[in-house]
């Protein structure tokens, strides 16, 4: 019986990291911190901003920030490679 991959649990635990608890019980803390600082993008630097870096949410099972000016795709946080990731989203 295959299940939807959703995040159900998102806490943030000190500067840019985030500890996420999925549907399936898996736990992964992700460390944010050195995809934004290598970024270029001014859109996605300015979430190293604590107060806007911290505005995170969980909607539907999913972790965004804002209207989805910035996200990630699930399967790259549930296996814990977003500083790899060349597929976060930047809403323009």
């Amino acid at each position: 019986m295959s299940q939807t991959l959703n995040i159900i649990s998102a806490k943030q635990l000190g500067d840019y990291r985030l500890h996420l608890i999925f549907a399936d019980g898996l736990e992964q803390l992700a460390d944010f911190k050195p995809f934004l600082t290598r970024s270029r993008h001014p859109d996605i630097r300015s979430y190293l901003e604590p107060e806007k870096f911290a505005g995170f949410h969980i909607e539907y099972g999913e972790l965004i920030w804002g209207e989805y000016e910035l996200c990630f795709p699930i399967i790259d946080l549930y296996k814990n490679q977003i500083n790899g990731s060349q597929h976060a989203n930047v809403a323009a």
